[in-house]
C-alpha cells in the first residue's frame, strides 16, 4: 500500500527482502561450524566488520546492477510494446488473458466437479473506486456485469431485465427504477453466490463450504423506456466499487398478454411502466 507494488504472489517479500536479509545475515552470524565454511566468521562471532562489509558491498552491487539493467529494459519495453496492459486485463488477470488459465499457481486454485481448475475470486474485492461517476467503464463492468441473452427471434422492442443484487441495495435500486417510471416489478428474496457455484468444492481432498448469501432478484419488463437507460440506472444504484455488486440479464420478450383486457405486446405494458 505504501510503495504501490503490485505483487500478488509475494515475490518482493520472499525474494527481494529475504534475499537482502540473507546476504547481510551472513556477515553477522556466519561461523566455521557451518558445513563447508572454514574461514568466514560473522560480526557476532568475533569476525569483526570485514565480512559484514563484504556482504553489504555485495548487496549494493547487485541492487545497483539490477536497477540499471531493469530500467534500461523497461524503457525499451515502454517505447515499443508498452508496459501496461488494459484496465480490463488488470481486473480479469493476466493468467486468464495471456494464457487462458484461471491461475498460473495451482496452489491458489481449486478443482471443481468437472475436474477443471477454477479461481476463487472474493466477491468483495475492492476495485479502488467507490463512486460510480468516477469509476471507469472496466470497473463498472467488473462490479455489475450485464449479459444480454441472445434472442431466437427478431428484437420486439420489449425487454425483460433481471437484476441479481445484494439485499442491502434493493431500496436504492427500487427508487432508481421508480424515478425512471418503472413501477411494475417483481422482487424475490433468494440465496446465492458467484464463483463458488453454490455448492461444496473439493480442494486438496477436503470439501470447502461455499456460503450462500442473501440476494434479491428484481424482474421488470420495459418497452417505452429504453432498456439501456434501465441498465445504466440499475448499475449506478448497485455500484459500491466491489466485484460482485450485482448482475443484470437482458432478455428479448416475444409476447405479452394482459389477461384482464386482452391487450397484447406494447399496449399491454403501458399501465405497468
Amino acid at each position: 500500500y505504501k510503495l504501490h507494488i503490485d505483487d500478488p504472489v509475494g515475490a518482493v517479500a520472499v525474494h527481494c527482502m529475504n534475499g537482502i536479509w540473507g546476504t547481510i545475515a551472513t556477515g553477522l552470524f556466519a561461523t566455521t561450524s557451518a558445513p563447508g565454511n572454514d574461514s568466514v566468521v560473522g560480526l557476532f562471532y568475533g569476525g569483526g566488520f570485514k565480512q559484514l562489509g563484504l556482504q553489504l558491498l555485495g548487496f549494493v552491487s547487485v541492487a545497483a546492477w539490477t536497477a540499471v539493467t531493469i530500467t534500461i529494459a523497461f524503457l525499451i519495453i515502454k517505447a515499443t510494446v508498452g508496459l501496461r496492459v488494459s484496465e480490463e486485463e488488470e481486473i480479469v488477470g493476466l493468467d486468464s488473458c495471456e494464457h487462458g488459465l484461471p491461475s498460473a499457481y495451482a496452489g491458489f486454485s481449486i478443482m471443481d466437479i468437472s475436474n477443471t481448475m477454477t479461481m476463487e475470486v472474493n466477491e468483495n474485492t475492492s476495485l479502488g473506486v467507490s463512486d460510480y461517476d468516477t469509476a471507469s467503464a472496466a470497473m463498472k463492468e467488473a462490479a455489475v456485469k450485464v449479459e444480454t441473452v441472445p434472442a431466437a427471434i427478431p428484437a420486439t422492442g420489449i425487454y425483460k431485465v433481471v437484476v441479481i443484487a445484494k439485499l442491502a441495495r434493493f431500496e436504492v435500486l427500487k427508487k432508481a427504477l421508480n424515478d425512471l417510471g418503472v413501477t411494475g416489478m417483481t422482487m424475490t428474496q433468494v440465496m446465492g453466490c458467484g464463483v463458488q457455484k453454490g455448492a461444496g468444492e473439493m480442494y486438496r481432498g477436503v470439501e470447502m463450504d461455499a456460503t450462500l448469501l442473501p440476494k434479491v432478484k428484481v424482474e421488470v419488463v420495459v418497452s417505452k423506456i429504453p432498456v439501456a437507460t434501465v441498465i445504466e440506472a440499475a448499475k449506478k444504484a448497485l455500484y459500491t466499487g466491489h466485484i460482485g455488486d450485482g448482475k443484470i440479464f437482458v432478455y428479448n420478450v416475444d409476447k405479452v398478454v394482459k389477461v384482464r383486457t386482452g391487450e397484447e405486446d406494447f399496449a399491454a405494458l403501458q399501465d405497468v411502466e
